[in-house]
């Protein structure tokens, strides 16, 4: 074989897979949507710079394309990637796209032997071929983990599950219920942020102990009818829908879809009762509780949290170590599931002075003299701002790190820059998604711009000092 058509070969095969690299990587990142990375992504020019261009460059370059590829994409790639904070996970089911690729590639240059014009086959063929191959094969792999899933569910006639949804505080309501009724019945919950129908499967199939009596789970959207397709899935026997907000309002449109798509936890076949923020503004009936407006007397400081609410007409007070006004919403769904469920008020009262702060969710950390407030894992409007208001009462100087609401729209980001402003001496923006907002709405407060996050100990180090409060305030991945 000629050198010229070995090194021809060679760089069609690397060529093809770096760009399959990069769109598997971006495929993870949104939940393997394909119209979402072309259509919803918040760097389109990383499209630009890393696919198009490169493949532009592929057809009109010729004999010099080896140079470019080897001096000049693949080491920008390198560095593209060196700066993500969520790199590709090398799952099986990526681990399948490269072998079906390398599949697809290793026939397409058996082809291209018998011919002089190998680059006329491209590397498009190869990509859609592995796409298609990849999405046929997960969908048949999907069905039947889902088939088996289903089965072990209804195998399990003592389990009883409780599925929840909300605009924002479901994995805390999970945490917390977790906790309180662990110790009265055999709970699991799902871990971390697991809230998609594949996830679930998942978990049911390899995680849920067959012998648990309790099931609590997430149930997260994107689009409408994804909750119908969970609570299908699960036939829980409790819901729990939180506060509704115009969070990810980018993908509803409409607040108004993102409370019919919530509102979907209801199609369980097996539903007993539901309980319901007030904000999703539905009637109670016998088989739905509504909640939020029986909660009162709240009182948060950096010590703790106490609240009463009425629980079956008598009003009860609860006290716990948690930190946050907006976690009493929280608790009282979780506090009503518990009691619907049968345990007794003193023993959810007992256990909410042993709550454990959700991690990353007003999570208190003392280092150096400074007091950090890790809640970087709250990205809305009524969470970030109660953490403001707890700020507040802090007498020393306050840091503020932040993105700034992600998937959300601009009025609420403006209404947040103006608590910001009111409350920090110091605003970090991180990220340029909601940059320019915030530069143009905080008028007090000194300002930085953290582009590059790998950079973040350097700043705080020169920024703090003993004494400070510093909060985190949400996080946005790198392509966000």
């Amino acid at each position: 074989m000629e050198l010229t058509k070995i090194l021809s070969v060679l760089t069609h095969l690397v060529f093809t897979f770096a760009l399959g690299w990069y769109l598997i990587t971006n495929l993870q990142w949104y939940n393997y949507k394909l119209s979402r990375v072309i259509f919803r992504h918040k760097k389109q020019l990383w499209h630009l710079f890393y696919f198009i261009i490169p493949l532009v460059a592929y057809y009109l370059t010729g004999e010099f394309f080896a140079i470019f590829l080897f001096f000049g994409l693949l080491p920008a790639l390198y560095l593209w990637q060196k700066k993500l904070d969520k790199k590709l996970v090398y799952t099986p089911r990526v681990k399948r796209f490269f072998l079906f690729l390398l599949l697809a590639v290793l026939f397409q240059n058996m082809l291209c032997l018998l011919s002089d014009k190998c680059q006329l086959f491209g590397v498009i063929l190869p990509l859609f071929f592995a796409l298609g191959a990849s999405f046929l094969f997960e969908k048949m792999v999907f069905l039947s983990y889902k088939s088996k899933a289903e089965k072990k569910l209804s195998s399990m006639k003592n389990l009883q599950i409780v599925a929840i949804t909300a605009y924002y505080g479901k994995t805390s309501i999970k945490n917390f219920l977790y906790q309180i009724l662990s110790s009265y019945k055999k709970t699991y919950m799902t871990p971390r942020s697991v809230n998609t129908l594949g996830g679930l499967i998942r978990d049911v199939n390899v995680d849920l102990p067959e012998d648990s009596e309790l099931y609590i789970a997430e149930a997260g959207a994107r689009v409408r009818g994804d909750i119908d397709e969970i609570a299908k899935f699960l036939n829980h026997d409790y819901a729990i829908v939180g506060s509704i907000g115009p969070q990810h309002i980018e993908y509803f449109k409409t607040l108004e879809n993102i409370r019919n798509t919530k509102m979907e936890i209801l199609n369980s076949n097996r539903l007993k009762h539901a309980f319901i923020h007030e904000s999703a503004n539905v009637a109670p009936n016998e088989n739905v509780t509504i909640y939020g407006q029986n909660i009162r007397d709240i009182k948060a400081s950096l010590e703790g949290l106490s609240f009463s609410c009425l629980i079956e007409g008598k009003e009860e007070v609860f006290e716990t170590p948690l930190l946050g006004a907006f976690h009493a919403i929280n608790l009282t769904a979780a506090i009503m599931i518990a009691h619907r469920l049968g345990m007794d008020i003193k023993d959810i009262k007992k256990a909410l002075k042993n709550l454990k702060q959700v991690e990353h969710r007003l999570e208190k950390i003392e280092a150096g003299g400074k007091l950090i407030i890790d809640d970087s894992f709250n990205g809305n409007f009524e969470g970030m701002a109660a953490s403001y208001a707890l700020a507040k009462l802090y007498q020393g100087r306050k840091i503020l790190i932040t993105p700034g609401i992600i998937e959300s729209d601009e009025e609420s980001n403006v209404k947040l820059a103006h608590i910001m402003d009111e409350v920090f001496d110091t605003v970090i923006i991180t990220g340029a998604l909601n940059a320019e907002v915030l530069d143009r709405e905080i008028k007090k407060a000194k300002k930085i711009h953290l582009s590059d996050k790998s950079k973040m100990q350097e700043i705080l180090a020169s920024q703090t000092k003993a004494g400070d409060l510093i909060l985190f305030s949400n996080d946005a991945p790198t392509f966000i």
